[in-house]
């Protein structure tokens, strides 16, 4: 049962995560200091995304799952549990790079914007 909740408890961490990769970048506009913990993160999550490298949480999760006598799933955690959400045919490599590549540019986007409007705001002070 420990097995069972750390590995459920994994998951929930690294969906955190993957939320926090791809819109940290807004909780920077309230709180700038976030800068530190998102850019490395969202490095780490482009990195993953567009090299194929597996995330270490995956392995962890499901040797967690298999600890637990439960059955560990096939791939890694986009492909079980966020594409047959957002793409039901399932991961091909060209939808995982324009995954990686859209990550990217949404965080380069969210902060120009924000560098912008910061450097509007000290230009008017």
């Amino acid at each position: 049962m420990l097995y069972g909740l750390a590995a459920d408890a994994v998951l929930v961490f690294h969906l955190a995560f993957v939320l926090f990769v791809a819109l940290g970048g807004l909780l920077v506009w309230r709180w700038p200091r976030v800068a530190w913990a998102h850019l490395p993160a969202a490095c780490w999550g482009a990195a993953v995304e567009l090299t194929s490298v597996i995330c270490p949480l995956t392995p962890l999760e499901k040797a967690l799952r298999e600890s637990a006598g439960r059955a560990a799933y096939e791939g890694g955690f986009i492909a079980h549990y966020i594409v047959p959400v957002l793409y039901p045919s399932g991961l091909t490599r060209p939808v995982q790079v324009a995954l990686g590549v859209s990550l990217v540019l949404l965080n380069f986007a969210i902060y120009w914007r924000w560098w912008r409007d910061r450097r509007k705001r000290e230009k008017s002070a």
